[in-house]
């Protein structure tokens, strides 16, 4: 967060000390865990994409940067698009299989859940 964040002062009103520094609640990160201890579940799913499928990736514990690294991974190796939000890996179309074996290659424990 910036400096001058005016949002995350809001409660503050005035101070008159001239050393006082705003102090904001910042979340931190978890730290990335390595490719042998992440437990990833590969799921196929439909709910709300107007019947398209997509393959998730869920259970990845670590920082933001790296899931976004291990889902543009994916997505190129699978030659399709997809995102990474809230924690989850989202691949376009049913690719459960490649993706499982991605993981798999890279060092990664993971099973297929879901039907």
């Amino acid at each position: 967060m910036a400096d001058n964040d005016w949002k995350a002062r809001l409660g503050m009103v005035y101070s008159t000390d001239p050393d006082f520094h705003y102090r904001t609640a910042q979340d931190e990160e978890p730290a990335t865990l390595a490719p042998a201890q992440q437990e990833l579940r590969v799921w196929l799913d439909r709910k709300q994409r107007g019947g398209k499928v997509v393959t998730l990736v869920r259970g990845f514990v670590g920082r933001e940067a790296d899931l976004q690294e291990l889902a543009r991974m994916l997505k190129t190796r699978c030659g399709v698009g997809g995102a990474a939000k809230d924690g989850e890996i989202i691949v376009q179309g049913d690719h459960r299989e490649r993706v499982v074996d991605l993981l798999t290659r890279s060092g990664y424990r993971c099973k297929k859940a879901g039907s």
